[in-house]
């Protein structure tokens, strides 16, 4: 059993704490969600620390009004904005050919919750799983060779404590046989962005790609506009600010170096769980499992095809 990472950091850090005395000078980044939520601080703490930053939005005036904020916050005039819809794969190969240089630094941060009836794309996908992992697959495996040539490459998975909620139902991805719900489907998918992080890393080590998978902890944003609200307990909360730390930790720490297929929350590593506690605090054993990683990315690479 490999030993936990714990980190001076924890519950109440902020992005702005992780960051201090690194510098990300050269260094360039994409955060898909970029205009809402933890996306921007997590793009206004990057272009802060000197990163060249695209956020990959669908909403393009929203993101050009947060691109110019954090441009006038930060003095960085490398914030950028480009066009992505990871719910659909012709926006997403577009994205991916229009990207060119290295990448260092991918931050798969956009998603969508608990849907209250079941959405399906063109392609017959579960709009969360075809939102929240297999638009981010494709984008991460569009973008492996930008990834290599940064030699020193990190991708960072946002997943969610409802992890905890649901495995990937390899037999009924699409909710053909299983009664709809809106968790067991969200669950369904954030298991799966932790599942892309091992698999990620165990293929792309070589390379020097690493990814890591955490949970941003309970954050009031547009996310839970179909759950009314968040329900959270108010000690359990954190901030915008707050909620971007361990993504920001796993982006760009000198703890993290070399390390990959792994899972975060409060800024440490989380223990790897076989029931889901009162708290849900931790990852469930299946989210890490390797020979589930394996199999899921075969699935996904068939199903983009």
């Amino acid at each position: 059993m490999q030993e936990r990472i714990k980190t001076p950091f924890g519950f109440t850090s902020s992005a702005d704490d992780v960051i201090q005395g690194i510098s990300l000078q050269g260094k360039r980044a994409i955060v898909t969600g970029g205009s809402s939520g933890i996306g921007i601080d997590t793009v206004r703490v990057l272009a802060g620390a000197g990163a060249e930053v695209t956020l990959a939005v669908r909403n393009l005036a929203a993101g050009r009004a947060v691109a110019a904020d954090i441009q006038a916050q930060t003095g960085n005039p490398n914030v950028r904005v480009a066009p992505l819809d990871v719910s659909n794969q012709t926006s997403v190969q577009a994205f991916v050919a229009a990207w060119q240089g290295p990448l260092h630094l991918l931050i798969n941060n956009a998603g969508i919750m608990a849907l209250p009836e079941l959405t399906r794309t063109p392609e017959g996908w579960e709009m969360q799983f075809a939102t929240n992992f297999l638009g981010h697959f494709a984008l991460t495996v569009g973008l492996q060779a930008a990834l290599a040539a940064a030699q020193g490459a990190r991708i960072v998975s946002v997943s969610s404590s409802s992890n905890l909620f649901a495995p990937v139902f390899f037999d009924d991805l699409t909710f053909n046989f299983i009664p709809y719900d809106p968790f067991l489907a969200y669950g369904q998918s954030k298991t799966a962005c932790a599942l892309l992080a091992v698999e990620a890393t165990r293929r792309w080590a070589r390379d020097g790609i690493y990814a890591n998978a955490l949970n941003p902890g309970a954050i009031a944003t547009n996310l839970q506009k179909h759950t009314g609200g968040l329900k959270t307990p108010p000690e359990r909360r954190k901030t915008s600010a707050q909620g971007a730390a361990t993504t920001i930790l796993l982006a760009t720490s000198p703890l993290l170096a070399g390390i990959g297929g792994r899972y975060f929350e409060d800024c440490n590593e989380a223990e790897i769980v076989l029931r889901r506690p009162a708290d849900y605090q931790g990852v469930a054993a299946y989210a890490l499992d390797a020979a589930n990683a394996e199999r899921l990315w075969d699935v996904a690479l068939n199903l983009i095809a």
